[in-house]
C-alpha cells in the first residue's frame, strides 16, 4: 500500500505534486492548531473552574466560622444548599463542612457520602487550600479544599466538588464552531493551492509543449506568454526559466538557421568546387561521397568512387603526430597532408597533386573532408626552372669539363699516334707494351665516358617522385663532378661523411641540385673573400653527414666571406642575390629551399661575416 502511494506520487504531474503537497501541509497545520487550540482550551478551562470553585470555598468559609464554632449544624446545612443554588448546580456537584478534627458537620448529599470523597483531600497545615481530582462515582471533579480559620487557628474546612465534565460541555460546544471554521479554512487553502499550483506550472506545462514541437523538428512554434515574459514586470524563478527556454529556443532556431545555411554553402561548395573533394572514413580511408570535379579530375563516376580506398588514387600516410593533429583539432582546420605527390586517374595516368584534409563529421560518422589540387603544370614550371638552373652550372663548368675531357683524350691521341707511328715504321711492338697501351686507352675511355655520364645524369630533367636514397650518394656523385674543378681553383674540399646513415625520402638528381648549389656558392664566397682580402685565407669547403633525433643531417661549410646579417633573412628569395650584374640570377638558393621543403627538410643558416657559413640540412629519416 506505502510503495503504491510512493509510486503514486512519484508519477503524478508536477501540479499535483505541488497541489497535494500545499494541502497535506495545509491539513498538517490544522490538525496541530486544533490541538494545540484544544490543549489552550482545557489548560484555561480547568484553571477557571479552579478559580471559581475556590472562590466558592472562601465564599462558604467566610460566612460559616461562628456556625462551626457554634456548631449550629442547621445553619451550616443551609448555607452548604445555597452554595448550589442557581446556575450552580451544573458546576458544583457537592458542598462539605468540616470541623478541624476533619468531621463532616454539614453536606449536600442526599444519600450517604461516598468513602471516595469523606476521607480525601485533606488540607497540609502549611497550606490554606488544596486541589485534587477524585474519581468518585460516573463523574471525575475536582475536590477543591478550602481552611477556614478564625484569627490564627484553623476551626475547619469547606470542600467543594466541581463536575470536570462542565469543561468536556464547554468544549464540545466550541469544537462544532472551530471544527466549521477550521473547515472553512482549509477549503479555502485548498482552492487557494489549487489555484496556484496552475499558476505555477503554467509556463512550465507550455514550456513542455514547446519542447514536444520542438523535438519533432518545429522549430516556428511561438509562446503564448512570450510577450508577457519580455515586457511583464513579474520576474520569477519559473518565468526566469521560462525566459531562459525562450532564449535557448531561439538561439536554437539562429543554430539551425545558421546550420541550414552553412550546409547550403557547403553543397554547393562541394558540388560545384573547381577541386576534387572527396569525403572518407577516417577509421577505413574508404571514399564516402565525391563532388563532381573529382569524377572528372580521375575520370571515375560516383558510384566506382564510393566505397573504394582512396589509397587506390594515390599515397595517403599519415604519421603519427597527424592522426594525433585530426583527433585533438576542431573540425574545419585544414591541414596538408602531402604536396607534390603522385596520383593516377583512371587508366593509370599519373598527374602531381597536394593533399590538404581536415576532420569533419559526416551521416555520424568521424570522417575527412580530403582536397586535392592538381599542380602538374606548377611541378613541369619548377621541373624546368631547376633544368635550366642546372644547364646554367653545366655552363659555368664548361671550360673546367672541357678541360678535365681533355686529359683522357689526350692520353688516348698519344696512345693511339705511338701506335700509329711504330706500325707505319713497322717496328715491332712488344706484346707486353702492346697490351700496356690498350688497356691505358681503354681506362682513358672508360675515364671519358664516366665524365659524360655524371654530366647526363645531372643534367637530366627529372620530376618529383620520392624514393629512399642515401644521402651520401648525391654528395660523392656531386664531388666527382665539380671536385677536380675546386682542386684547380686551390680549395680543400672534405668530405666527413658517416656511413650507414638511415635513408631519407628524395630524389637522386634533386639532392645532387641541393648539394650542388651550395657547393658553388661556397666557391664563390670563398674566391670573393680573397679578391676583397679580408680575414683568414684558408680555402675550406667541409661537407658532414649525420643522424640526429630521427633526421639525416647535411651540413656544407666554407671558409668564405660569410653573410651580412642584414640580408640573411632575404638569401631564400627568389631573384635576390649579392653577387655582381651578370653573375647571378640569384634563384640558386630560392631552388634549393624549395627541393629540402618538398622533400619534407629544413635548412638553418650559421654565418659570422668574414669567417664564414655553415648551411645545415635536415630531412625526416624514412620508415
Amino acid at each position: 500500500m506505502a510503495q503504491s502511494l510512493i509510486t503514486g506520487i512519484k508519477n503524478a504531474s508536477l501540479k499535483n505534486k505541488i497541489f497535494f503537497s500545499v494541502t497535506a501541509v495545509i491539513l498538517l497545520i490544522s490538525v496541530l492548531i486544533a490541538l494545540f487550540t484544544r490543549w489552550i482550551l482545557i489548560s484555561t478551562l480547568t484553571s477557571e473552574l479552579k478559580l471559581r470553585g475556590l472562590g466558592i470555598g472562601y465564599s462558604v468559609a467566610e460566612s460559616c466560622k461562628s456556625d462551626i464554632l457554634t456548631n449550629n449544624i442547621p445553619r451550616l446545612t443551609s448555607q452548604v444548599f445555597d452554595a448550589r443554588l442557581g446556575g450552580r448546580r451544573e458546576l458544583v456537584g457537592y458542598v462539605l463542612i468540616l470541623d478541624k478534627q476533619d468531621r463532616i458537620l454539614a453536606h449536600t448529599f442526599t444519600s450517604d457520602i461516598p468513602e471516595q470523597i469523606a476521607a480525601a483531600n485533606p488540607i497540609d497545615p502549611e497550606s490554606d487550600f488544596r486541589i485534587q481530582l477524585l474519581h468518585a462515582g460516573k463523574d471525575p471533579v475536582y475536590d477543591v479544599a478550602v481552611a477556614v480559620n478564625e484569627g490564627i487557628y484553623r476551626i475547619g474546612s469547606v470542600r467543594v466538588g466541581l463536575y470536570e465534565k462542565h469543561i468536556d460541555q464547554l468544549i464540545n460546544k466550541l469544537r462544532t464552531t472551530f471544527v466549521g471554521f477550521v473547515s472553512m479554512v482549509t477549503l479555502f487553502f485548498f482552492i487557494v493551492s489549487h489555484l496556484l499550483s496552475q499558476y505555477i506550472t503554467l509556463p512550465i506545462t507550455k514550456l513542455t509543449r514547446v519542447s514536444d514541437e520542438i523535438s519533432r523538428g518545429s522549430f516556428d512554434y511561438q509562446l503564448d506568454m512570450e510577450k508577457e515574459l519580455l515586457h511583464g514586470s513579474v520576474k520569477d524563478e519559473v518565468r526566469q526559466l521560462s525566459l531562459s527556454f525562450i532564449n535557448m529556443t531561439n538561439r536554437i532556431k539562429e543554430s539551425q538557421a545558421k546550420l541550414k545555411e552553412s550546409d547550403n554553402k557547403y553543397r554547393s561548395l562541394f558540388a560545384s568546387g573547381p577541386n576534387p573533394i572527396f569525403v572518407l572514413d577516417s577509421a577505413t580511408l574508404a571514399i564516402l561521397s565525391a563532388n563532381p570535379s573529382a569524377e572528372e579530375a580521375y575520370g571515375y563516376t560516383k558510384e566506382e568512387l564510393v566505397g573504394r580506398p582512396f589509397t587506390d588514387l594515390g599515397p595517403f600516410a599519415l604519421d603519427d603526430s597527424q592522426w594525433t593533429e585530426f583527433n585533438t583539432q576542431q573540425a574545419g582546420n585544414v591541414t596538408t597532408v602531402s604536396s607534390k605527390v603522385q596520383y593516377f586517374k583512371k587508366g593509370g595516368e599519373a598527374f602531381f597533386v597536394n593533399v590538404h584534409a581536415c576532420p569533419a563529421p559526416y551521416e555520424n560518422k568521424h570522417a575527412l573532408i580530403v582536397a586535392t589540387t592538381d599542380i602538374s603544370e606548377m611541378v613541369e614550371k619548377d621541373s624546368q626552372l631547376i633544368h635550366a638552373s642546372k644547364m646554367t652550372s653545366l655552363g659555368e663548368m664548361s671550360a673546367g669539363i672541357a678541360h678535365e675531357l681533355n686529359q683522357p683524350l689526350n692520353a688516348i691521341k698519344m696512345g693511339s699516334e705511338f701506335l700509329e707511328m711504330m706500325i707505319e715504321k713497322q717496328i715491332p711492338i712488344p706484346e707486353q707494351e702492346c697490351c700496356q697501351v690498350v688497356r691505358e686507352i681503354s681506362s682513358q675511355v672508360d675515364r671519358a665516358v664516366d665524365i659524360i655520364r655524371r654530366l647526363r645524369d645531372f643534367g637530366r630533367k627529372t620530376d618529383f617522385t620520392k624514393e629512399k636514397i642515401l644521402i651520401n650518394d648525391p654528395i660523392n656523385s656531386v664531388q666527382d663532378i665539380i671536385g677536380r674543378q675546386l682542386q684547380l681553383q686551390n680549395i680543400d674540399v672534405q668530405l666527413q661523411l658517416t656511413a650507414g646513415l638511415p635513408p631519407i625520402l628524395a630524389h637522386h638528381n634533386h639532392i645532387e641540385q641541393v648539394i650542388f648549389n651550395l657547393m658553388t656558392n661556397a666557391r664563390d664566397a670563398i674566391n670573393a673573400k680573397v679578391e676583397t682580402g679580408m680575414g683568414n685565407p684558408q680555402r675550406n669547403i667541409i661537407i658532414k653527414s649525420y643522424a640526429a633525433n630521427d633526421q639525416v643531417v647535411v651540413e656544407v661549410t666554407d671558409t668564405g666571406s660569410g653573410i651580412d646579417p642584414a640580408v640573411k633573412d632575404q638569401i631564400f628569395e627568389a631573384f635576390f642575390t649579392t653577387k655582381k650584374m651578370g653573375e647571378g640570377m640569384g634563384l640558386g638558393l630560392s631552388i634549393t629551399n624549395g627541393i629540402v621543403e618538398d622533400y619534407g627538410g629544413q635548412i638553418h643558416i650559421e654565418s659570422v661575416e668574414g669567417q664564414g657559413t655553415t648551411f645545415k640540412l635536415s630531412f625526416p629519416a624514412a620508415r
